[in-house]
């Protein structure tokens, strides 16, 4: 959908043409065909602009994906995948879950999140522990080994970032914060 400035400027020129339309007005024949012009003119207009706007919307999302993608590869060891570092950093944020929970939260199957835990254990990543109030259930924590690969990895991840923005303007620096801000309104809201 494009912005309200965009119609709003539509709209505007669409008017005026209307006008200088009316004005020209010498026959109604003539009229006829002002008015089929600033129509045609109107809708290619806001054609063009949401046509536009999707593909502004489709480069930023491409743009935002490439940041990403960046800066997860600036941050990943040889030892871990993507989703065993995600594990480490949803555990390290949350707190200890179990197998089903955090299947849950990087979107899988328990099945499969069951191979990643295994991995992950078996580096000495996470350890097992009895759930607080379900003995049915069994936790995964951080162990200390964990901790220290999920705050490097964090800490790469930050170091690049810091690194690319320190080579922007001041001014771009700027708009990339309130960039992020934007974003973070829209994730909340859309939750």
């Amino acid at each position: 959908m494009p912005s309200f400035k965009v119609r709003a400027a539509s709209v505007g020129m669409t008017a005026f043409l209307l006008g200088r339309a009316k004005d020209a007005c010498l026959n109604r024949q003539t009229c006829k065909f002002n008015l089929q012009v600033v129509l045609l003119f109107f809708y290619n207009d806001l054609v063009m602009s949401e046509t536009s706007f999707e593909a502004e919307v489709l480069e930023f999302a491409q743009a935002v994906g490439l940041l990403v993608r960046c800066a997860r590869a600036a941050a990943t060891s040889n030892e871990l995948s993507w989703t065993e570092t995600a594990v480490l950093n949803r555990l390290a944020r949350e707190g200890p879950a179990t197998t089903a929970e955090l299947a849950r939260a990087q979107g899988m199957r328990p099945q499969s999140m069951r191979t990643i835990v295994a991995s992950l254990e078996g580096l000495g990543m996470v350890a097992r522990r009895a759930h607080a109030t379900d003995g049915r259930q069994v936790n995964l924590e951080l162990t200390e080994k964990g901790k220290a690969e999920q705050k490097s990895s964090t800490d790469a991840k930050r170091t690049w970032l810091a690194q690319g923005m320190g080579k922007l303007s001041a001014e771009e620096r700027e708009t990339m914060f309130a960039t992020g801000r934007l974003m973070r309104r829209l994730v909340e809201g859309g939750q």
